[in-house]
C-alpha cells in the first residue's frame, strides 16, 4: 500500500467555535460529606506525572496532565480497579462503577440512559470513559467538573438523580471497607505514607487514578499514524479524507487526538473548553430543547447556550451506543443522517420541532450529501478508531471473578 500517512496526525480544533468557559457556580453540597475538603484537594494544581507510571503512548501522542497531590502508581491504580467493579460502593449493593461503563463498549454505558442503584433514569447517558484522562471537562454538560476528583463524588454521593446513593452513608462507606478482607492490604499499598489510609479522600484518589490509567491507543487507525500502512484499507484512507474535509465539518468538533472538542494534556499551555448545539432539538421554533437536557444553559441561563453539550470522543465511537447525550440515536447510521441532514426533524410529540431550522444550531452543521460508497468509507474510518486491545485489556478488567488472583498492572502489556 502507498503511503499516505500525513506527517503529523490530522488534529482539528473548532477555534472560536465552542464555548470557553469555567463558571463560578458552586458544585453541589451533600448531607453528611465534608465537601469542602475534598473539593479543594480535587482543585489542587497539576504537574508532570509521578516516574512510577508508565503511559506506553505512541511518540505523537502528548502525556496527560495529572494533579500534583495525586501521583499515578501501580498500586492506586490496582486499588482503584477493585473500587471501580466494587457494588459495595452503592447503598444498596446492587451497583458498581462499571454498572454504568462497561469495558467491553470503551466503558460506557449500552442503555440510553443510565440507571441509578434506586432504579432512577439518569436524564443523560454514561459517557465512554476511553481516555477521559485527557478530558478538560468531565459529563456532557457540566463546565464546572474539570478533574477525575471532583467527578468521581458525583456518582457516589450525588441525590439528583441518585446513582450509587451513598449521600449520607461516608461512615458506612467507610466501615465496609475497613472490614474488608482484601481492602485494608490494598490501600496500605497504595498509600504508604498514610496513617489511616482508608478515608473518603485516598478513596477518590484510587479511582480516579484508575479512571486516568484507561488510556486507549492501539486502534488500526493509532496504528496506522504509528507507521503500520497496512492497519487500515483504502476505504479508511477515502473516510479519512471526509471526516477532515470542510465539506462535512466533522473535524471542528471532533479534533485534537481523541477526537473531541475539549481537551488538555502536558504542555498544552491551557485547557480547551467546548460546547456545541449539534441541532438535535428544537421544540419551540426558537432552539429550545426539552427541558431536563439544555445543556450547559443550565449553569450559565445564557439563552444562547441552549442547547450545547460537550463532544464526545469518537475513540471507539463504533461500540458506544446509543448516540447522542440522551441516547436518542441508536445507530452510527442514524448519526449520519442527522448530520447529513444538518440537523433531526421530530414530526410528532413534544419533542417535535426542525433542528435543522435553529437559530442556535452551531456553525459546523452545515448538512451534506453523501454517495452510499462515501458513507461507507466514513463508516469505514469510525470503525477504524476502535481499539480491540483496550476493550478486552485485563489489567482494567473486572478483578472479582476470579477472586484468588490477581491481574496486576504490573504484568507486561501484551501488543495488540
Amino acid at each position: 500500500m502507498i503511503s499516505r500517512r500525513p506527517v503529523k496526525p490530522r488534529w482539528g480544533t473548532a477555534a472560536g467555535a465552542g464555548v470557553p468557559l469555567i463558571l463560578a457556580a458552586a458544585l453541589p453540597v451533600w448531607p453528611g460529606l465534608l465537601w469542602g475538603g475534598l473539593q479543594q484537594a480535587a482543585e489542587q494544581p497539576t504537574a508532570t506525572p509521578s516516574d512510577s507510571w508508565e503511559w506506553e503512548l505512541p511518540p505523537w501522542m502528548p502525556r496527560p496532565v495529572v494533579p500534583q497531590d495525586n501521583p499515578m502508581t501501580q498500586e492506586k491504580v490496582e486499588l482503584g480497579r477493585y473500587l471501580f467493579y466494587d457494588q459495595d460502593l452503592s447503598a444498596n449493593r446492587t451497583q458498581s462503577c462499571a454498572s454504568c461503563h462497561v469495558q467491553e463498549l470503551s466503558f460506557a454505558d449500552p442503555r440510553p440512559r443510565a440507571l441509578g442503584s434506586t432504579g432512577e433514569v439518569h436524564p443523560r447517558g454514561s459517557m465512554s470513559l476511553a481516555n477521559v484522562a485527557y478530558a478538560s471537562t468531565l459529563t456532557w454538560a457540566n463546565p464546572n467538573l474539570t478533574t477525575l476528583e471532583q467527578q468521581v463524588l458525583i456518582p457516589l454521593f450525588g441525590e439528583d438523580p441518585v446513582e450509587l446513593g451513598m449521600g449520607g452513608k461516608e461512615d458506612e462507606l467507610l466501615d465496609r471497607l475497613r472490614t474488608s478482607a482484601i481492602y485494608p492490604d490494598l490501600f496500605a499499598a497504595a498509600f504508604p505514607e498514610e496513617e489511616d489510609p482508608i478515608r473518603l479522600q485516598t478513596l477518590v484518589w484510587a479511582l480516579a487514578s484508575f479512571q486516568r490509567a484507561l488510556v486507549s491507543v492501539s486502534s488500526p487507525y493509532d496504528r496506522y499514524l504509528q507507521g503500520d500502512d497496512d492497519a487500515v484499507g483504502a476505504e479508511v484512507l477515502r473516510g479519512e479524507d471526509l471526516f477532515f474535509s470542510e465539506r462535512l465539518e466533522c473535524f471542528h468538533c471532533h479534533g485534537g487526538p481523541f477526537f473531541s472538542g475539549s481537551i488538555d494534556y502536558e504542555g498544552k499551555g491551557f485547557s480547551e473548553i467546548e460546547f456545541f448545539n449539534n441541532a438535535l432539538y428544537n421544540v419551540d421554533g426558537q432552539g429550545a430543547y426539552p427541558s431536563e437536557n439544555t445543556g450547559i444553559y443550565e449553569f450559565t441561563l445564557d439563552p444562547a447556550d441552549m442547547g450545547r453539550f460537550r463532544a464526545p470522543s469518537l475513540k471507539n465511537i463504533a461500540v458506544t451506543a446509543p448516540y447522542m447525550h440522551d441516547g436518542s440515536l441508536a445507530t452510527l447510521d442514524d448519526v449520519l443522517d442527522h448530520y447529513e441532514a444538518g440537523g433531526r426533524t421530530i414530526q410528532h410529540g413534544p419533542k417535535a420541532g426542525s433542528g435543522r431550522e435553529s437559530p442556535l444550531r452551531s456553525e459546523f452543521i452545515v448538512g451534506f450529501e453523501l454517495t452510499p460508497k462515501e458513507r461507507g468509507d466514513l463508516l469505514a474510518f469510525l470503525h477504524a478508531l476502535t481499539d480491540d486491545h483496550f476493550l478486552t485489556d485485563r489489567r482494567f478488567s473486572d478483578p472479582w471473578p476470579d477472586e484468588g488472583r490477581l491481574t496486576t498492572l504490573s504484568e507486561p502489556r501484551s501488543n495488540p
